[in-house]
């Protein structure tokens, strides 16, 4: 199904995952599994629409997913880290917290524990009219998507850079790798493993934020499992950010291909299960081959 608005759709669907992906990128670079990916995901969608729905101003939203998702990082990496407990352990209670919390305070605020009230989502941008034949020739292509697509792509390309030609990304993929041997060499392994799991949390926030923000309100659990889709998705790329982009815009294109399928003469139950059999299909073919950080999920 290659119709124009399934692959327009599969984008937009795909721009949350792709953030989130590149956030457990940097976290499980540096040794640290970050189950966490889901509740991080819930939370900052939550703290985008009440920041929204305060300020008025969708940019102070997308802020506000940014920190709530380094908070909830922060802890998982002072409980993982510091306190060396087990990761997976960890990241599944803050998913559990992320989802009770949110629910919980959503009633607080709004008096209702389903969803928020509806707020303004991001203006597309777009160059001055009085650029003329410029702004009428790029309009339509840059207007066309919400700000937060363009910073998802653009920050594949950073993530590239950072990891693999920075000395940052080096000691932080070292870490992974070898904390021993980081630690030797007079690099605190803590303190990369600690900024590996709060770059986590912003990306991760911020993709909670595109997808309220997208859908102009927030709705409880409406993380539904992408925090775990990416997760995969950056199994299935290799713990590379281009890979990863690619399993995101797969996984995309396949929620989209089921929001294109409700409706028709398909049953629901099977139209709704499309991208988490993707997910189960692609790791079965994919996990047995990924070779992960060496040192991942190991306390230092």
């Amino acid at each position: 199904m290659f119709e124009l608005a399934v692959l327009d759709s599969a984008l937009r669907m795909a721009t949350p995952l792709i953030l989130t992906a590149l956030g457990g990128l940097f976290s499980e670079r540096s040794g640290v599994v970050n189950i966490a990916l889901e509740g991080i995901l819930l939370t900052g969608a939550f703290a985008s629409i009440v920041a929204t729905f305060y300020t008025g101003d969708p940019w102070a939203g997308a802020a506000a997913g940014v920190f709530a998702g380094m908070l909830v990082s922060l802890l998982h990496a002072v409980v993982s880290i510091v306190f060396r407990a087990d990761q997976i352990v960890s990241g599944v209670a803050i998913n559990l917290l992320a989802m009770g919390a949110t629910q919980f305070l959503t009633w607080i605020i709004w008096g209702s524990s389903a969803n928020s009230p509806p707020v303004a989502g991001m203006a597309h941008w777009a160059l001055p009219e009085s650029w003329g034949a410029l702004a009428r020739a790029v309009n339509p292509v840059i207007g066309h998507y919400p700000p937060l697509v363009y910073v998802a792509l653009g920050s594949v390309a950073v993530a590239h850079v950072v990891l693999f030609r920075t000395p940052f990304g080096l000691r932080l993929r070292a870490t992974g790798e070898h904390p021993e041997a980081v630690d030797t060499l007079g690099v605190s392994v803590h303190l990369m493993r600690f900024s590996g799991v709060l770059i986590s949390g912003a990306l991760a926030g911020l993709g909670g934020a595109f997808l309220a923000l997208n859908t102009h309100q927030f709705v409880k659990n409406m993380s539904a499992g992408r925090g775990f889709i990416a997760l995969a998705a950056m199994i299935f790329g290799k713990w590379n950010p281009v890979g990863a982009l690619g399993a995101c815009l797969l996984f995309g294109y396949a929620e989209a291909v089921q929001m294109s399928l409700q409706g028709r003469n398909v049953p629901t139950q099977f139209v709704q299960m499309i991208p988490y059999v993707l997910t189960m299909v692609a790791l079965v073919g994919v996990i047995g081959r990924a070779r992960p950080p060496a040192a991942l999920g190991k306390p230092y």
